[in-house]
């Protein structure tokens, strides 16, 4: 158990987001492994955990839209057209309404994303900030309700309003100063896909010459074995970069020169990656969606046991998503050699149109990994 440091999420409940209409996860550990089949709404608790985290901030909003592809398309009065995120698939059943709001609720604190519609005051202190020209006494906006505080976004849902105002909007951000606002959560997330030079540009550049990579590196060695002796980054992302900008490589013993890490396989990218990501959530939250990938079933207790090790001393909670087996049974085995980490598995299962889910404690976990029981 994880005594002396609280959990930033001890539980979480999440209502009217995508396609979870409610969905209840009554106790959360250090290191949690989300299963289930596909398409039951895993990935959508991790994007609910975002939106937590960063207190409902618009960018990350826009990034949950853009990266499916959920956008809204027309033309400007001159004909160009334009895109933008269509927030109303962020909502149950793609509706945004009054009734139905987002609600991300944890250890007592609930934030709350919902419709409004501003009143003629408010409406008139809206276009004296962020628009040229007026707009209706009654505009549609995006509300955020969090410990007692309420804050408008730069989502206007209006249909009245053109782009360029749109545009305009989003570019003022919120009214009201950032500072005034509730402090956010460290919180990475890694997707399923191969971490990007630029992210792994951005973790490494927060452990360069710290014990953080030294750490990285002997993630690396699991993949690899005792034939990493250095890792480190090499270009640049000046405006006359060659080669691509900033790329990891890997000086491996009885071996000259430097061989780039995406060059030796999936799985020391993955491991290397979230070592390093774990570094950079510290005192925070660490997201990995389908968190088996490129990891072979051989590595994954040690991978495990990483993860736990590293989120404890780092005082990072872990919320991580699979559907393999091999990931399930090495997360047991590496709880099971971590009784100072709490491990908490996971299963959601889809029923009619809700759905249901089914928490495995520590001993539940070791028991179904030692006993081969079905729990994905």
């Amino acid at each position: 158990m994880t005594a002396g440091r609280e959990l930033h999420l001890p539980d979480l409940a999440i209502e009217g987001f995508r396609g979870i209409d409610e969905l209840a996860i009554p106790r959360l550990g250090r290191v949690n492994l989300i299963t289930g089949p596909n398409a039951v709404g895993k990935t959508t608790v991790l994007d609910a955990v975002r939106i937590y985290a960063s207190r409902s901030d618009d960018r990350v909003l826009s990034d949950l839209l853009t990266v499916r592809e959920e956008l809204s398309a027309g033309t400007d009065e001159e004909g160009v057209p334009w895109r933008e995120p269509d927030w109303s698939a962020l909502f149950h059943g793609r509706q945004i309404s009054a009734g139905t709001p987002i609600t991300v609720r944890s250890g007592g604190d609930q934030l709350i994303v919902q419709e409004h519609y501003a009143n003629r005051e408010e409406a008139s202190h809206i276009s004296q900030l962020y628009f040229e020209f007026g707009v209706s006494d009654h505009i549609r906006v995006l509300t955020v309700t969090f410990r007692g505080q309420q804050w408008t976004l730069p989502c206007l849902i209006e249909p009245d309003v053109d782009f360029a105002g749109r545009r305009d909007w989003r570019r003022r951000r919120r009214f009201g100063s950032d500072d005034s606002l509730p402090s956010k959560l460290t919180c990475e997330s890694l997707g399923p896909g191969a971490l990007t030079n630029t992210q792994l540009a951005r973790f490494w550049d927060e452990v360069a010459l710290t014990d953080h990579e030294d750490r990285a590196t002997r993630a690396l060695s699991l993949v690899l074995g005792d034939t990493v002796d250095r890792v480190t980054m090499v270009g640049d992302n000046g405006p006359n970069r060659r080669g691509g900008g900033r790329r990891v490589v890997v000086k491996l013993r009885g071996f000259r020169g430097r061989v780039p890490l995406k060059s030796l396989g999936d799985g020391a990218l993955r491991m290397f990656g979230v070592a390093l990501a774990l570094s950079n959530s510290r005192n925070g939250l660490l997201l990995v969606d389908e968190a088996e990938n490129g990891i072979h079933h051989s590595v994954q207790p040690d991978y495990w046991h990483m993860v736990f090790r590293t989120a404890f001393e780092n005082n990072v909670q872990v919320l991580a998503t699979t559907h393999s087996w091999d990931c399930v049974t090495g997360f047991a085995k590496a709880a099971a050699a971590n009784e100072d980490v709490e491990g908490v598995l996971v299963r959601l299962d889809k029923v009619g149109e809700s759905i249901q889910v089914v928490h495995y404690p520590e001993e539940e976990v070791r028991v179904a990994a030692e006993q081969g029981i079905e729990v994905r």
